[in-house]
């Protein structure tokens, strides 16, 4: 029996599983899932987490069940190509047919000293959860500070605000506006929230130092208790030690159908794959979509397509708190209420869609 390996449990091989279970997985072939936790995380939802407005069994989902998906639970620390295995941090060894590399990313400090020793992250579920005890631990009247304005530090700085409205907060932007690359008027919405809501946003900032409480932002520094790092992804070091292309941030260059250009039984999924978009949940289930059918395709003997199909995103959403949001659609934005109640939408969908 053939062996298709998922390595990890994220949204790219959740989609996958989702697509050939229970009825379209051919006779022959067997899953096996790999992933440090016996559960699917949402990823998306660990600024809340984080902050403390969601207890921890609302970022979970259960994996599917089935005679042929066998769950192995540990850490990867290699993927060999050449033999065909993946190897384990206990050093099991796992052969595949085809493997789907769906391991996502961690912080990339940018060589900032103290970065990684001093700061905390929400890239895990249990980074994450020491995120929570560290914030919500903080005695009151203390200084948070979020570097990197990306999604995931707005989301986490109003989120915080509404968990710690004792706390002071301090959101650093390498930009001279919030979400630069959107529309002024969604730039400006988020920013007014920020100022209403006492979450201080230092524009044009350039972080040189991370020490224990405090922060060297240009010449200046200033005093903290704690800071949250959001200021860049790369992907983890079994991604990064594969022999092959990668793009300037590490990324792995991948063929039309998602697999290496010179292996056609390794694919990339989510976060470790170079593509012309952000990393998101959404370009990962996309391209999970794309991979499942160029399996059944393989599996079956048939000509793959001269040409895959350019996935199109729908845009994006984002949460101010639990009642205000911001989002990109369709090249349309949409602010309030009615956008917080969009992602929220979305949530429950994905909840119930993945059972």
């Amino acid at each position: 029996m053939k062996n298709l390996v998922l390595l990890g449990g994220g949204y790219g091989n959740m989609r996958v599983l989702l697509r050939l279970l229970p009825n379209n997985l051919p006779e022959d072939i067997q899953i096996t899932l790999i992933d440090r936790t016996p559960f699917h995380s949402l990823k998306t939802e660990f600024y809340a987490l984080a902050a403390g407005t969601v207890p921890d069994q609302e970022v979970r989902v259960s994996y599917p069940e089935h005679e042929r998906l066998k769950m192995v639970y540990g850490e990867v620390v290699e993927i060999n190509c050449a033999d065909k295995v993946v190897v384990l941090s206990d050093e099991t060894r796992i052969p595949y047919d085809d493997v789907i590399i769906g391991l996502g990313c961690e912080d990339k400090y940018h060589d900032v000293p103290g970065a990684d020793e001093f700061t905390y992250s929400i890239q895990t579920i249990g980074r994450s959860r020491e995120t929570f005890n560290k914030l919500c631990g903080l005695p009151s009247g203390s200084v948070v500070g979020i570097v990197g304005a990306g999604l995931s530090g707005i989301e986490l700085a109003s989120e915080l605000r509404e968990s710690r409205p004792d706390l002071g907060i301090k959101l650093f932007d390498r930009s001279p506006r919030i979400l630069r690359d959107f529309p002024e008027r969604l730039s400006n919405f988020v920013k007014k929230w920020f100022d209403k809501h006492n979450v201080d946003v230092v524009s044009n900032s350039n972080i040189t130092k991370v020490e224990p409480k405090v922060l060297h932002n240009h010449e200046e520094t200033i005093a903290v208790d704690a800071v949250v790092w959001t200021a860049g992804i790369q992907p983890v070091a079994p991604v990064r030690n594969l022999n092959t292309e990668t793009d300037s941030i590490g990324r792995v260059v991948l063929s039309q159908y998602h697999s290496l250009p010179d292996d056609e039984n390794v694919y990339v999924v989510g976060d470790c794959a170079a593509l012309p978009y952000a990393p998101s949940a959404q370009v990962a289930e996309e391209q999970a979509e794309q991979i499942v059918q160029v399996l059944q395709a393989r599996w079956k003997g048939k000509e793959l397509p001269e040409k895959m199909p350019e996935i199109k995103l729908k845009g994006f959403l984002g949460s101010l708190g639990k009642k205000q949001g911001f989002a990109y659609l369709a090249d349309r934005t949409v602010t309030g209420r009615i956008a917080r109640l969009m992602k929220s939408g979305v949530l429950w969908m994905y909840k119930w869609h993945n059972g």
